[in-house]
């Protein structure tokens, strides 16, 4: 059976520099129907538990350590065995949610992550967090984005943490040099395509998105 995208939509709270926002995530997992990784455990343990079923998750990938990306990680894990995987620079935010329960391993730029017979590779795109990857798998066509692009522009760097300089960056010279076909996953909303962000950067950067 072929590797395959399915996706989950949960609804939390985001929480950062004191205020509290309503939120519905999209959480990714890629797999086929022995294996999988989930992308982002999102709000609800339990949905996506059941969402992977009775399929090995090998691995529970944090594209950054907002509340919100990985608040029902930890269960997720203690459910399935499955290892928390996270870029260290975001570690200081992973710490306001999980004080007590470290992750499992870090993520490095250019690593790969292999399931179903393909493979990810880890993008590191700061901006909108210190530690935020996207995964790009070629075989798939597909980017899993987290909240570094979504359709229509960068994501949010008005906060603690972010910097609208750096997420214009990391966009310019990681995303946006993959070929215009590839179906950008985001961690809210919908999809997009490289194809279709890439006219818009100039846009971005003029506006101070």
């Amino acid at each position: 059976m072929a590797a395959r995208i399915e996706h989950l939509v949960t609804s939390g709270t985001f929480s950062l520099d004191g205020g509290v926002w309503d939120v519905d995530n999209n959480v990714w997992i890629v797999g086929d129907d022995t294996e999988a990784i989930v992308i982002d455990a999102a709000h609800d343990a339990d949905a996506i538990a059941q969402a992977v079923g009775d399929r090995r998750l090998t691995a529970i990938v944090c594209t950054h350590a907002h509340n919100d990306h990985i608040d029902a990680a930890p269960e997720l894990a203690a459910r399935t065995g499955a290892p928390i995987l996270l870029h260290p620079d975001d570690l200081p935010l992973w710490k306001q949610t999980h004080p007590d329960r470290a992750p499992d391993a870090e993520l490095t730029d250019g690593q790969g992550l292999t399931v179903a017979g393909i493979e990810l590779t880890v993008l590191h795109t700061p901006g909108h967090a210190p530690g935020a990857v996207c995964l790009y798998a070629p075989a798939l066509a597909a980017l899993f984005s987290g909240d570094t692009l979504f359709a229509g522009g960068p994501g949010a760097t008005g906060r603690s943490y972010s910097h609208f300089p750096t997420i214009v960056e990391s966009i310019r010279d990681r995303l946006l040099t993959l070929p215009a076909e590839t179906v950008v996953h985001t961690g809210h909303g919908d999809t997009t395509t490289v194809g279709s962000e890439a006219p818009h950067l100039q846009e971005w950067i003029d506006r101070g998105f």
